[in-house]
């Protein structure tokens, strides 16, 4: 798949979202450039801000199976990922998969489930597969988590470790929309519902086509030097306890080939990176101390972005 046939597949679904979610083009551009680098979203903002419409609008569009999990303090492991059964006309157990064999798995305030419920996504977001009884079973391909969260509500949630963290590639945030937008978000919503209207403009067959051209997206050794750059910088800083690690470091890279690819280009250009790295950098780094814990680790990275020189084109 060339470049621009994923830019024009990017834009379809886009233009398509769009028809639901109002003024949230950056927002959404970033989320398709993770669905082609096989990355999971996390959607990070207070209620009522279109976390959970942006993704049903997102799984709508592109098609497949898709799954939502409601997630709550008594949600258990084998209600995500699957249990077996023991079925008496066969005489043996047999595996039930779980909600999580779906090719786009919305998670549903993420954060209110335990520690343990939340564990049993690490396999399935890493590897893309499920262990149940000593027996693998891989997911569906494409396979996308989208999880929302609420960062201000803390009573009766329990904080996505750093581990879990790590395996989303982006923790994008919605933001309240201006007033002509939320005008327009009225209008939309006046006299119908334009999500169950909604229909997909592609299919799994595309995004992995679009997905297996990533390699096909070329970085300069000026690019990649900056990249390395920009992750040391983290680690160097006084204010970070943990800074961004190599998987952080590869997460940035594949997030600046998938940008670069919905825009038509075959090349990664240093804004491809600049753009990125709050929203890929950002929740991996670990500042001191806990008081304003997100805003500190985004200081850090745009810190480490106004120090970091861009490297520039030979001439």
């Amino acid at each position: 798949m060339q470049p621009a046939d994923i830019a024009a597949l990017a834009a379809r679904l886009q233009e398509n979202i769009a028809r639901v979610v109002v003024g949230k083009g950056d927002m959404i551009q970033l989320m398709l450039a993770a669905v082609i680098a096989r990355g999971h979203v996390l959607l990070e903002d207070v209620p009522g801000t279109g976390k959970t419409v942006t993704a049903r609008s997102l799984a709508r569009s592109i098609g497949g199976a898709f799954s939502r999990i409601q997630f709550t303090p008594d949600l258990l492991p084998a209600d995500i990922t699957g249990t077996r059964v023991y079925r008496q006309d066969k005489g043996e157990f047999v595996f039930h998969p779980g909600p999580v064999f779906a090719h786009i798995v919305l998670a549903d305030e993420i954060n209110r489930a335990t520690p343990r419920t939340q564990s049993a996504l690490l396999e399935c977001m890493e590897e893309h597969q499920v262990t149940d009884g000593g027996v693998t079973h891989p997911l569906p391909d494409p396979f996308l988590v989208i999880a929302t969260q609420n960062p201000v509500e803390i009573q009766g949630t329990f904080p996505l470790p750093e581990a879990q963290l790590d395996r989303f590639l982006m923790r994008l945030t919605p933001g309240y929309p201006d007033r002509a937008e939320a005008v327009r978000i009225l209008r939309r919503f006046l006299r119908d519902e334009p999500l169950a209207d909604l229909a997909a403009v592609c299919g799994c067959e595309e995004v992995a086509r679009a997905q297996q051209a990533l390699g096909q997206c070329a970085l300069e050794e000026s690019v990649l030097d900056y990249i390395a750059a920009l992750c040391e910088r983290t680690r160097q800083d006084d204010r970070a306890q943990l800074g961004v690690s190599p998987r952080g470091m590869l997460a940035l890279m594949r997030a600046s080939q998938a940008l670069a690819l919905t825009e038509g280009r075959a090349f990664v250009i240093p804004d491809d990176v600049q753009r990125l790295a709050v929203p890929v950098l950002a929740h991996r780094v670990i500042p001191r101390g806990y008081a304003g814990r997100s805003d500190a680790a985004k200081k850090i990275v745009e810190d480490a972005l106004a120090c970091v020189p861009v490297p520039t084109e030979k001439r």
